[in-house]
């Protein structure tokens, strides 16, 4: 079962429909203990920075979220689900939860903002299509395992540990979106 954390933020709708396309169990959760009992957790997130940790801490969920991702449950963070997984972001003024040890960077305004449609990952040595929707990055970082180029390098795929963190949106990423998730869902 994929615990989907419902905090105010994210598109809840399309990615639990591509899990349970893939006959992946969901549930969609808000509370603190239902975060300690999940063996799986997603951060979904369409927003801001400070709107999402805002939700985060209205939940009452953000020391449960970082001891769950502490003792291995299997997590992942999309787009904004990533970028708050990290210490903080230039979007913003709050903190994040730390997990992902690098910030959140703007992308440069010699390109437009924000970078959205179809652009190639480079992962395992191969170019992946993938679709993005976002203004901020997380910069590539020891744990990034694959990166895009949008006049500038960045994290795409970051795994630490138990976290698998993407920038792009795998539940509208079509067939390369699903065997993410699909990869995602055999982690648990």
């Amino acid at each position: 079962m994929i615990s989907i954390i419902d905090y105010t933020v994210g598109n809840i709708f399309s990615i639990r429909n591509a899990l349970r396309y893939l006959g992946l169990e969901t549930e969609v959760i808000s509370k603190a203990k239902q975060v300690k009992e999940a063996k799986a957790l997603l951060l979904p997130g369409v927003g801001a920075f400070d709107d999402a940790i805002t939700g985060l801490e209205n939940a009452g969920i953000v020391l449960e979220l970082k001891a769950a991702i502490a003792k291995g449950t299997p997590t992942l963070g999309i787009c904004l689900g990533m970028q708050v997984l990290a210490k903080q972001s230039e979007e913003g003024k709050k903190f994040g939860l730390g997990i992902i040890d690098t910030d959140v960077k703007k992308l440069s305004k010699e390109r437009i903002i924000p970078h959205m449609g179809w652009n190639k990952v480079e992962y395992n040595n191969q170019l992946t299509d993938y679709y993005f929707v976002h203004s901020y990055y997380l910069p590539l970082i020891n744990t990034t395992v694959g990166e895009c180029c949008y006049g500038e390098n960045f994290s795409a795929i970051i795994k630490q540990d138990n976290v698998l963190a993407v920038q792009f949106h795998p539940e509208k990423s079509g067939k390369n979106g699903l065997r993410l998730l699909q990869a995602f869902g055999e982690m648990i």
